[in-house]
């Protein structure tokens, strides 16, 4: 069944968020590699990754529902990064914003009785809770961490063993 043009239009959005958050990883990972830590940067990249396929994820049902998907400009993103702290803060920030974004997607699949969406964005809102709650914790660890910098490398070394996922 079809989606009406007003939820075509919103997962659009989401879709280029999703690839926009793709993109903000990435400029992260950068920012790490800049600085020397290769681990955090290797987490960066997975976390990249997974945002590809949530946005393949948005992106593969609209069309199996029959319906268009419009691929929209990506902003460049920040590249404004003072420290590894800072870093996780902006990730913390964007996930909470793809949270909203998808609970306002949320919302209008219901007012629209668009139940089809429903199971694919229960998915969604256990996955940001998840992406939160990681990020939360890297920032209490690095907030922890201070200025040791043995333990920011003990930190980087474990990050850097993050495997690819399975989305």
């Amino acid at each position: 069944m079809a989606m009406t043009p007003q939820l075509q239009d919103a997962y659009n959005d989401q879709i280029t968020l999703e690839f926009a958050s793709s993109f903000a990883y990435l400029q992260m990972a950068a920012f790490f590699e800049d600085t020397n830590l290769p681990g955090f940067a290797t987490w960066m990249r997975q976390q990249a990754e997974e945002e590809r396929l949530h946005a393949m994820k948005f992106f593969e049902f609209v069309l199996d529902r029959g319906n268009q998907v419009e691929l929209r400009s990506i902003p460049a993103p920040s590249s404004d990064f003072t420290s590894p702290l800072s870093v996780f803060e902006a990730s913390l920030a964007h996930e909470r914003k793809v949270t909203a974004a998808i609970h306002d997607l949320y919302g209008q699949a219901t007012e629209g009785k668009d139940y089809e969406s429903l199971p694919l964005l229960h998915w969604f809102i256990n996955e940001q809770i998840e992406e939160e709650s990681t990020v939360s914790e890297l920032i209490e660890q690095i907030a922890m961490a201070g200025e040791n910098g043995a333990a920011l490398l003990l930190l980087d070394r474990e990050l850097g063993t993050r495997a690819p996922g399975a989305e």
